[in-house]
């Protein structure tokens, strides 16, 4: 005879992965990707700045021949050429990564230009104005971006390799942008 009693066994769902099951009371996946989207933004939008002070001299900045000044005076060779470097590093991986486009390399770029700013910062202690502390922030934020991927709402989404971001992807970007930033470091007096 037919129980009239509920079920106590529990319906197997398909769940995938970053999505939210039909029975849960959680975060929809618009929320993960709207979080993605203002994280780009403000990291992408604040280097594109720094990079536009560097070649531009805009928002205060010193321009190609007071930032290559800067980096004379911290011990890089060709200070003038490092700030082209750098400053277009900062504005296209800045903006790259606003608009969510090849977003592993674009953080990975950040993060390469970011691991030299540590160094040159490094001997003032931890807390602003002299320490590390927001270029340890702005590092950490590209390369998380960089291993996540930009989310739902990015120019990624429209590339076939890119569409669906793998971990190694991201991996692979920061490595690079790792040796890259050594490489640099080795060149500094």
């Amino acid at each position: 005879m037919p129980s009239s009693s509920p079920s106590t066994t529990a319906p197997t769902t398909t769940v995938l992965p970053g999505r939210a099951t039909p029975d849960s009371a959680t975060t929809s996946p618009h929320a993960y990707d709207a979080g993605l989207l203002l994280l780009r933004l403000a990291l992408g939008l604040t280097m594109a700045a720094h990079g536009s002070q560097k070649l531009f001299g805009w928002f205060g900045g010193g321009g190609i021949d007071g930032t290559g000044q800067f980096f004379t005076m911290s011990g890089y060779p060709a200070g003038n050429a490092m700030a082209v470097v750098a400053g277009l590093t900062e504005t296209l991986g800045g903006l790259a990564l606003a608009v969510g486009l090849l977003t592993p390399l674009a953080g990975a770029a950040i993060v390469g230009t970011m691991v030299n700013a540590i160094a040159v910062t490094w001997g003032g202690g931890f807390f602003a104005p002299k320490g590390s502390e927001y270029e340890l922030l702005l590092t950490a934020g590209a390369a998380a971006l960089a291993l996540t991927g930009p989310g739902r709402y990015a120019v990624d989404r429209f590339l076939p390799v890119l569409r669906a971001h793998r971990l190694a992807y991201g991996a692979a970007a920061v490595l690079v942008g790792l040796v890259t930033a050594g490489v640099i470091l080795l060149l500094r007096k």
